[in-house]
């Protein structure tokens, strides 16, 4: 009689996956929380309901009856019109564009291990300000706005990876060499803007304070692009980041090589702010409040980049819908909303903390 090891179909069939973990095949095992499930499907659940509120409000607004024919390419006039030229373009760089900023502020502030943190506070923005305004001011018909500030947030990062002297991988030092960055980016966009060519500063205010107006199916190719070329490369250091929570030492003793790991993050999320900024100038705050709104509704540790990425778009959406409907104020630029809600956000967390006596 031979004896052997080997567990029977039954037997392996029978084995239960481990409690909170979802299983993919017989290798792959996705850790899975209960409050980040509900998390993501309430998320999910108000951009959609925000998203058909953008497509549909206003006096323009498509009849949610025509809104199944122009998703699928078949509406006709007006209708045709609006998705196409007005609505549907806006709306797509609006989800791309928060979703960006919002993984880019969960990988930032997953680095440097400060919820403060986030892309603009290392200069980015203010560099395609600054940018813009050149190219906008100075060279007027000869470089596209965009481009102008692809280039100054391009020339901002390199500025900082020199100042720092040990490029992207000390968090403190890039902290402070951005904010010098940053100062020295605002300080030329205002000189620009009020000393050289005052009289023609109005042209540039709305890009400078992050717009989605007139943007055209383009935009929205150029930022889902990157979108889904970053994507992969920031599931594959997820879980370092993750490993990364409990501090360098113990990472490194878990083989997660966190130095490699923060300078791939840190260059994932120059990469998607810089795209971010080229389709729509530097929208603020939503890279710094979108990764600590998911940190709270999840209640755990860790990047949370899905759902900094979901809770970003869903942000930058709703504040795209008060800009073009609330009756007040002309379609204002969608930056100036972001602004209140960044504000208002920073507020409640001095308040938070005063009263829990850190402050």
């Amino acid at each position: 009689m031979t004896l052997t090891t080997e567990p029977t179909a039954p037997a392996r069939e029978s084995v239960k996956a481990p409690r909170g973990y979802l299983v993919v095949g017989r290798a792959v095992a996705v850790p899975m929380r209960r409050a980040s499930v509900l998390a993501f499907a309430g998320l999910l659940v108000l951009l959609l309901a925000a998203a058909v509120a953008t497509l549909t409000w206003g006096r323009l607004g498509l009849d949610p009856a025509d809104l199944p024919a122009a998703l699928l390419g078949d509406a006709q006039g007006k209708d045709r019109f609006v998705f196409n030229r007005l609505r549907g373009p806006r709306l797509t760089v609006a989800i791309g564009v928060g979703a960006a900023l919002g993984l880019s502020g969960a990988l930032f502030q997953s680095v440097t291990r400060n919820p403060l943190g986030s892309p603009d506070v290392i200069g980015l923005s203010a560099g395609a300000g600054a940018g813009a305004a050149i190219c906008a001011l100075m060279f007027p018909g000869t470089v596209p706005v965009a481009l102008g500030a692809l280039i100054g947030a391009v020339a901002a990062m390199a500025l900082v990876y020199v100042s720092t002297g040990t490029g992207f991988r000390n968090p403190a030092r890039l902290v402070i060499a951005g904010i010098g960055v940053a100062a020295m980016g605002a300080a030329l966009t205002q000189y620009v803007v009020y000393a050289l060519e005052r009289d023609k500063a109005s042209v540039l205010t709305a890009y400078v304070n992050g717009s989605l107006t007139a943007r055209s199916w383009s935009d929205a190719t150029t930022i889902w692009l990157v979108l889904l070329a970053v994507a992969p490369l920031t599931a594959l250091i997820s879980r370092r980041l993750d490993i990364g929570e409990m501090g360098d030492d113990i990472s490194e003793g878990l083989g997660a090589e966190p130095k490699k790991a923060k300078t791939l993050a840190v260059i994932l999320a120059i990469a998607l702010s810089a795209a971010a900024v080229s389709v729509s100038g530097p929208i603020a705050f939503i890279a710094l409040t979108a990764p600590q709104i998911a940190r709270r509704l999840t209640r755990g540790s860790g990047p949370h980049l899905l759902l900094s990425a979901l809770t970003g778009a869903l942000l930058l959406v709703a504040a795209d819908l008060c800009a073009q409907q609330l009756p007040l104020f002309d379609d204002l630029p969608v930056g100036i909303y972001t602004m209140a809600i960044g504000g208002a956000y920073l507020g409640h967390l001095l308040i938070r903390e005063w009263r829990r006596g850190v402050l």
